[in-house]
């Protein structure tokens, strides 16, 4: 929760800044190459242990082993690509005919389209949830709505009422809708809740209030899967006159080329998963026993860089809609090969539940302004939040402790570099192209770690003691240290790439 020293932005020679960009580049596609060798070499093997599925091209089969993304493109093939289509209609139509009843009949359609896919009792949950949190929220104690609403998520949790929402549906995968739609919407309601005890005091009458509360928390394109919005900027936004709006409303043109950029990005997707069945190799531990050490290195940024590409689709669809109701969503995730430092990823992968940690809880802790102390708790209890958000399994904590350690180390080595007196030495005995050279270093070993804490968070511990196994420990003289090189290559690239001071 840093930005970037000035240092990162010290020109450096072409030559030099063209043979980072093919080394990266390049060590991408052969990395990925050898990953694919490895994957046709033991398909028999793997179709057997994980059943591929029938692949959508020709002579290759589809590694369906990521749960989010099959999930999630299942359910749009079956319902929810159909009702966000839906909603574009509702909000064009009231948009030209009746701007005074959008956000009234979009609430409408959310309910509506909610109750079609978790059916009336999974949005009376949801509304039982949302009736208890505005209750609390209407005493504007934050403590309380706090513990209000890490109760109701941790309803997600208790065996007897798995049970009887489990039995509500027919199949797990509606079940598991549920249970998205619940973790998403606990943050609204924290929002809603906490905005609501920080304001000022609002005279508006109760009841509009629930029903902007309702607005916020079915608001279609983001009621799934997000991303995260806070409840004033949401306001603010719906409010604004149908006429100031129109003249930022994105043209066909934009929505035309929006459209073909998400539809490239799935393409992209499946391809990956049809030409690198990585998911199904990191499930089987012998597997990353024997993996080639290049096909190794391509694993670890086959599993990121999918990561990186399905949640462009996942939130690129849902926030071109936004557009259409004048939102303004957060940003897309930013490329994981130019991330090359902890805080960097926090702040540009998903860009929403940034800026709502930062709203909610690190900043109203004390964040960097009442000392170090201070800071350090705030950290821990963001990182600590999202891990209880994702589930708080084992390998999520493992997950959170490495990203609050590598947010700390960051910030103090920072705080090292940026302090008056070393400053002074280093400007005096080394330019400024050489200072960059060094924090790209530097950004090697946090690299590496980042690439390892998100292995963890998408493969497991397993993964992660593999990985830490065979790179640190087995290879610490002959795969780390062109590792490390590479990364180096990769931390110029996203210095150059960040974006310069005025």
């Amino acid at each position: 929760m840093t930005s970037n020293p000035n240092v990162h932005w010290a020109p450096l020679p072409r030559t030099e800044l063209l043979v980072y960009w093919l080394l990266s580049f390049g060590s991408h596609l052969y990395s990925f190459y050898e990953l694919h060798r490895f994957s046709k070499e033991h398909e028999a093997g793997l179709v057997r242990q994980f059943q591929l599925e029938r692949g959508l091209f020709q002579g290759f089969k589809r590694d369906a082993s990521d749960f989010e993304w099959t999930f999630w493109t299942e359910w749009a093939r079956k319902s929810l690509l159909w009702t966000l289509i839906g909603h574009a209609v509702v909000s064009r139509l009231c948009s030209v005919f009746y701007p005074q009843f959008q956000v009234a009949a979009l609430t409408v359609y959310g309910l509506l389209a909610a109750s079609s896919v978790l059916g009336l009792r999974g949005v009376a949950v949801l509304l039982l949830h949302v009736a208890l949190s505005f209750s609390v929220a209407q005493l504007r104690r934050p403590a309380l709505c706090w513990t209000c609403n890490l109760l109701l998520l941790c309803t997600l949790h208790v065996p007897p009422l798995q049970d009887i929402q489990r039995g509500w549906y027919e199949r797990d995968e509606e079940y598991y809708l549920l249970l998205f739609s619940v973790a998403v919407g606990t943050l609204r309601l924290l929002s809603f809740s906490l905005e609501r005890c920080g304001g000022p005091e609002v005279h508006t009458g109760s009841f509009l209030q629930l029903c902007w509360l309702l607005s916020y928390t079915f608001y279609h394109p983001f009621f799934y899967n997000g991303p995260v919005i806070t409840y004033n900027d949401y306001v603010e936004q719906m409010q604004t006159p149908a006429e100031d709006g129109d003249r930022h409303k994105p043209g066909a043109r934009y929505l035309l080329l929006r459209s073909a950029r998400i539809l490239m990005w799935w393409c992209i997707a499946e391809y990956m998963i049809h030409a690198m069945y990585m998911h199904a190799i990191q499930s089987n531990e012998t597997y990353l026993e024997i993996l080639p050490t290049w096909a190794l290195g391509g694993l670890a940024l086959a599993l990121v860089q999918f990561f990186f590409v399905k949640y462009l689709v996942l939130f690129g669809l849902p926030s071109t809609l936004a557009t259409l109701d004048r939102l303004v969503p957060p940003g897309l995730p930013r490329c994981v090969s130019i991330m090359y430092s902890f805080t960097g990823m926090w702040r540009h992968f998903d860009k929403g539940l940034y800026r709502w940690l930062l709203r909610y809880v690190y900043v109203p802790l004390g964040g960097s302004h009442h000392g170090v102390l201070y800071k350090m708790l705030s950290t821990a209890l963001a990182f600590g939040f999202v891990c209880l958000w994702h589930g708080g399994h084992d390998y999520l904590q493992c997950w959170a402790l490495m990203n609050w350690l590598g947010v700390l180390v960051e910030t103090g080595l920072k705080a090292l570099f940026g302090s008056a007196l070393l400053r002074s030495f280093l400007e005096r005995h080394s330019s400024a192209a050489t200072r960059r050279r060094c924090a790209a270093l530097l950004s090697a070993f946090s690299t590496a770690m980042l690439i390892l804490s998100n292995l963890i968070f998408l493969g497991g511990i397993h993964v992660g003691r593999i990985f830490w196994k065979r790179v640190f420990l087995q290879g610490w003289s002959t795969v780390a240290p062109p590792m490390l090189a590479f990364l180096y290559c990769f931390a110029q690239v996203g210095l150059e790439w960040a974006p310069h001071p005025p």
